[in-house]
């Protein structure tokens, strides 16, 4: 199928590695279909799959051999509707948040997209902390809280509230830098 047309008029597929070609001819519209029962949009669906396949040719660790392509590619895109429900919901609450304060700020569309990307780099960022870390961390340097004030909210030790944030501060800093970039 290489250099012949996919779904969209005038699109080519250059030089497409043999297995996610395989893929996209063989498993597409099933793919699509899996989507479609499970989020109610034909439309979420398509885009849902174009990105499943995107992250598949962007990725450097699809297999040569799929034993079960079909469960390799619900995983993918479970992962991209996982990523998809957490980013919607950090909006949500990102907007919440701006209807509760004291004063209305105004944010260009652009700012306002920036600012939401930022919130799902540094939630995914801060993701594998445990939870008890996550949240001392966000409440020392989101919040302003001071470790004592922390250490009170969350029934923990100061010197826990400090190893704690040291621990959030490594996950930033240590964090990829392709990340950053």
């Amino acid at each position: 199928m290489t250099g012949q047309t996919m779904s969209t008029p005038g699109a080519t597929l250059p030089s497409l590695p043999s297995t996610i070609e395989s893929l996209y001819c063989d498993h597409h519209a099933w793919l699509k279909g899996w989507l479609h029962r499970r989020v109610g949009s034909a439309d979420q669906a398509a885009d849902l799959a174009q990105d499943t396949f995107v992250r598949l040719l962007n990725s450097e660790r699809v297999p040569a051999q799929l034993d079960e392509p079909r469960a390799y590619l619900t995983t993918v895109a479970r992962n991209l509707m996982s990523n998809q429900w957490r980013r919607e919901q950090l909006e949500r609450a990102y907007l919440d948040a701006l209807a509760q304060a004291p004063y209305q700020v105004e944010l260009s569309p652009e700012d306002r997209a920036i600012l939401l990307e930022t919130l799902f780099e540094l939630d995914q960022l801060l993701d594998g902390l445990a939870p008890a870390v996550r949240e001392a961390f966000l409440l020392t340097q989101l919040d302003g809280q001071t470790h004592a004030q922390v250490a009170e909210t969350l029934g923990i030790s100061i010197p826990t509230v400090k190893r704690y944030v040291v621990k959030g501060l490594q996950q930033c800093y240590f964090a990829d830098l392709s990340f950053v970039g």
